[in-house]
């Protein structure tokens, strides 16, 4: 990555995502200044070699980073914001808060480019899902680095309307969640049809992991890979049949989803 870095914020995703920006050598630590006023997390991130400082305050004045990426919690943001408006100057700035409007990063920072963006937790191994909004002021080139550095998490999708990016929260943000309480009850019907629950859980893990992994290799659609493995009168076609009487899953989780996202207008609306 050409230029200087600006990370706020190094929690448990500001730091998996430098971890991943240094390992994939996107970034020098030598170029790297993280602002962390949690002293145990100071000291994390300063174990990478990068320079580490309480507040921004502390930043030398005339720093001014090509890219400046807020990992602050969504409700301190707006107090956040203001500090950096120096830094800024002609760099990028991304935000991995949820519910914060590009329009607040304008209101604290000035007339930025700036970009939202919304990762996924799996993103700390390298396997998540990140989807961005980019505002005009955006470069080309300022995109295109901006989506280098975000691959470090796994794949990077930009959409057009920052809309979407709420849509994206709702499914791949959240998503998740949805799926390791879906391993949670998975493991829990497998003690109950007595296996051990050790066993239990590996084999739950491992279906869904083996099974992501497999809809993301083939050339067919998932609804294709089902009819593969539900032959008629079998066991899969007996708890399928369960799963699609009236559209009961696909309903559960329409309706799950939703909620999410209608919380994430919410929180953008109350932001902006």
């Amino acid at each position: 990555m050409n230029g200087e870095l600006l990370l706020v914020g190094c929690g448990n995703m500001g730091r998996a995502m430098l971890q991943g920006w240094l390992a994939a050598g996107f970034v020098r630590p030598d170029d790297v200044h993280v602002v962390e006023p949690a002293e145990s997390l100071r000291a994390e991130a300063g174990a990478l070699g990068v320079s580490t400082y309480a507040s921004a305050e502390a930043l030398d004045a005339a720093l001014r980073p090509a890219t400046v990426v807020l990992a602050v919690k969504p409700q301190v943001m707006a107090a956040v914001l203001p500090a950096y408006r120096p830094h800024v100057a002609e760099g990028v700035v991304v935000s991995i808060a949820a519910g914060i409007p590009v329009s607040a990063l304008e209101a604290g920072l000035g007339k930025v480019a700036a970009v939202r963006a919304m990762p996924n937790t799996p993103a700390a191994i390298g396997k998540g899902s990140t989807v961005i909004f980019a505002n005009e002021r955006v470069s080309p080139q300022q995109a295109e680095q901006v989506v280098k550095f975000l691959s470090a998490g796994g794949a990077v999708h930009r959409v057009e309307h920052e809309a979407l990016i709420d849509a994206a929260t709702a499914l791949s943000g959240s998503g998740p969640a949805y799926v390791f309480h879906f391993i949670e009850g998975l493991a829990e019907v497998g003690t109950q049809l007595g296996l051990p629950p050790q066993t239990a859980l590996a084999l739950a893990r491992e279906t869904v992991f083996g099974a992501g992994a497999l809809a993301i290799a083939a050339d067919i659609p998932p609804a294709e890979l089902r009819r593969q493995v539900s032959s008629p009168g079998g066991t899969t076609e007996a708890a399928l049949l369960v799963l699609t009487e009236n559209d009961a899953l696909k309903v559960l989780l329409s309706l799950a989803a939703t909620a999410a996202h209608h919380r994430a207008v919410e929180l953008a609306k109350m932001e902006a």
